[in-house]
């Protein structure tokens, strides 16, 4: 049994300025003392096609943790916009916030990103050089895709197989005071970018989808 839940996260600021930081307000209940950190961090998917792109913003410790229930703020400075391809500045992409126990994570939050030009005629022309200033980013915070993996939070094994990892939603909803915005193409990235992210990180399971409320 998990000893960590993730009550749930508010994205702010939300829509932004590409250039603008993310920030996630996020309440997780301790359903017992954890004498060591929870690392969390928030990583930025460049592109589907590699983990080569995948860009780590921000990494926190926070700890030890007493049991109850605990709030606060997670903020990143946007992606290093030289290692974005070109191709893919513009359009829909992912921002996953993950959190761990003595170097395992136990539970991955995915949202999909839309970074799009607020100028109609950029929108409709967008220029060959991305203009990274003349973009917003919009993060779907209503739907997010949340995966829970099974760890040994005591660490009296050196490890658990993959298979018996945990896929099931926490127990409430994550909700959200951002609009929903208009996610055209997000179904084919389903396949791609959230599940090129579970790979990546050696982990052969299925993401569960949670409708928010």
């Amino acid at each position: 049994m998990a000893k960590v839940n993730i009550v749930n996260v508010v994205v702010l600021d939300n829509p932004s300025p590409f250039l603008n930081p993310f920030q996630f307000e996020i309440t997780f209940e301790a359903l017992d003392n954890l004498s060591e950190d929870l690392e969390w961090k928030i990583i930025y998917v460049g592109a589907a096609e590699s983990e080569e792109y995948d860009q780590t913003l921000e990494t926190i410790l926070v700890g030890p943790v007493p049991s109850g229930r605990h709030k606060f703020v997670f903020q990143a400075g946007p992606p290093e916009t030289t290692k974005i391809p070109v191709q893919d500045a513009v359009g829909v992409t992912v921002v996953l916030l993950t959190c761990s126990y003595r170097a395992k994570e136990f539970i991955r939050v995915g949202y999909y990103v839309n970074n799009e030009y607020d100028d109609p005629e950029m929108k409709e022309n967008p220029p060959s050089s991305p203009h990274y200033d003349k973009l917003m980013r919009n993060i779907l915070a209503t739907n997010p895709r949340v995966t829970r993996f099974k760890i040994d939070w005591d660490d009296t094994v050196s490890e658990i197989p993959a298979e018996n990892g945990e896929n099931v939603p926490p127990a409430t909803n994550l909700e959200s005071e951002s609009n929903q915005m208009n996610m055209l193409g997000s179904r084919c990235l389903e396949e791609t970018k959230l599940a090129h992210n579970v790979n990546s990180h050696g982990m052969d399971i299925d993401e569960t989808s949670i409708s928010m409320s």
